[in-house]
């Protein structure tokens, strides 16, 4: 995951960002919203972790373990909720692909040298690179705006807004297609 400088820094700011908005997300007063948003701030922030470049910042031996153990957290969680609603499932797809990539880094023996290129199972990585082009290209699909109603949007808060949520997911799912890339 950890790439040349410019692209690296890119995506950092791109998961970063995405992670911010989705905690202001936090404060809707909508309790689904909520509770959604703060496992996609987990994502965010994850992800921009994972993409620093290694010249700048290399993660000490534990951190790969310790990222594994907070994603396959998130992922329980994930999986609990999905009894609710299938929409959940999106969220267990993407904690499971961070536990993969954190644990293809810690079993990388090129770790310590962040030299990741061919790390993972590479049926895994690909089956995940599919998963996730499809979210992308669907997720952008449903960006394109359809007709909006006369004042459709003006009473709804900024942190509300739907597309915006949408906005978010596809950042994080192309950050995610960038990451599995570089595996």
């Amino acid at each position: 995951m950890h790439g040349p400088g410019s692209p690296a820094w890119l995506l950092v700011a791109l998961c970063a960002a995405t992670g911010a908005y989705c905690l202001l997300r936090m404060r809707s007063g909508v309790e689904e919203q909520r509770r959604a948003a703060g496992g996609e701030a987990l994502m965010g922030f994850g992800m921009a972790a994972m993409a620093v470049p290694a010249t700048v910042f290399s993660p000490p031996g534990w951190a790969w373990p310790l990222y594994a153990a907070v994603f396959a957290a998130a992922a329980l969680r994930a999986l609990w909720a999905a009894r609710t609603g299938p929409h959940h499932l999106h969220h267990l797809v993407g904690t499971a692909a961070m536990v993969y990539m954190s644990l293809a880094m810690a079993a990388s023996p090129a770790s310590h040298h962040h030299a990741h290129t061919g790390a993972g199972v590479p049926l895994v990585t690909g089956l995940l690179l599919l998963y996730f082009t499809g979210y992308v290209l669907l997720a952008g699909a449903r960006l394109v705006p359809s007709a909006v109603p006369a004042g459709g949007a003006a009473g709804v808060r900024w942190g509300d807004r739907p597309e915006l949520a949408r906005a978010c997911r596809l950042s994080m799912g192309i950050g995610m297609v960038a990451m599995l890339l570089t595996m």
